[in-house]
């Protein structure tokens, strides 16, 4: 007696928010013949990540499957919401079809996606899992706005907000831009620090990038008091940063012993 075959759990980068941004690959997947589950933070509320693909033009299949992952920091309830997702994931993927979670952003970058994977494969350690890339939040509005992260021999840091000022300080001192997501929760403390730091200039604020309702704040003190969405960045340039010597070119090898 055979053992039936697992399906594959495919974890598909949408972008941010534009359809246009939707790769290749995971427009053939979402096209193809898996079963689409998607997130969602309550049960019955709208998928962020399933309004991208509905704006690319998709119909959505009949038994594409919601996903509750809440929005709380309680870890009991967590425990549950991660547990009974993983556990409805390896049942559907033990009826032999794959199944593909469509992402927001990028599959490998502070996304659910990769969490739900790895509970899944300790659960069934046979499932096969496929992540397919994307266009991050922070590349897509550093493009959007005319931006760049990093030139030639520059450097750029991704960090939550919600590190903490003193984090984001240190930070400005070691990269030439800093990425900050997330930032509603601390935005009046990091405005302050980046007025200190004489930064407002060269910062630039983006929320929802790439959905219909994207927003760019380029004079980023006016932000102050402002309750913003949770869906937004900051991308801080700092040009007055002292950088140390680098070494270029290629070790020589040290001559061999006669």
């Amino acid at each position: 007696m055979t053992t039936p075959t697992c399906g594959r759990l495919i974890g598909a980068s949408l972008g941010p928010g534009d359809p246009a941004l939707i790769t290749r690959r995971a427009w053939a997947c979402l096209n193809g013949d898996a079963r689409w589950l998607y997130p969602v933070k309550k049960a019955e509320e709208s998928s962020y990540a399933l309004g991208i693909v509905e704006r690319g033009g998709l119909a959505i299949p009949a038994d594409a499957e919601a996903l509750v992952f809440p929005m709380t920091r309680d870890p009991v309830a967590l425990a549950k919401a991660w547990s009974r997702a993983a556990t409805r994931t390896v049942a559907l993927l033990r009826e032999g079809r794959d199944l593909v979670f469509l992402v927001e952003g990028d599959a490998s970058t502070f996304s659910t996606f990769g969490h739900l994977a790895r509970v899944v494969r300790e659960l069934a350690p046979e499932v096969e899992v496929e992540t397919i890339p994307g266009v991050s939040s922070f590349a897509a509005a550093a493009a959007g706005t005319g931006l760049t992260l990093a030139e030639e021999d520059e450097t750029f840091a991704v960090i939550p907000a919600a590190y903490g000022v003193p984090v984001i300080e240190r930070l400005l001192d070691e990269f030439d831009t800093l990425v900050l997501l997330k930032v509603k929760p601390l935005l009046d403390e990091v405005l302050a620090l980046l007025a200190r730091r004489g930064l407002l200039a060269t910062s630039c604020f983006i929320e929802k990038v790439g959905s219909p309702d994207e927003r760019i704040v380029r004079d980023v003190a006016s932000l102050a008091g402002e309750k913003v969405n949770y869906l937004s960045l900051l991308l801080v340039q700092n040009p007055k940063r002292v950088r140390g010597e680098l070494r270029r070119g290629c070790r020589k090898r040290a001559a061999e012993p006669a």
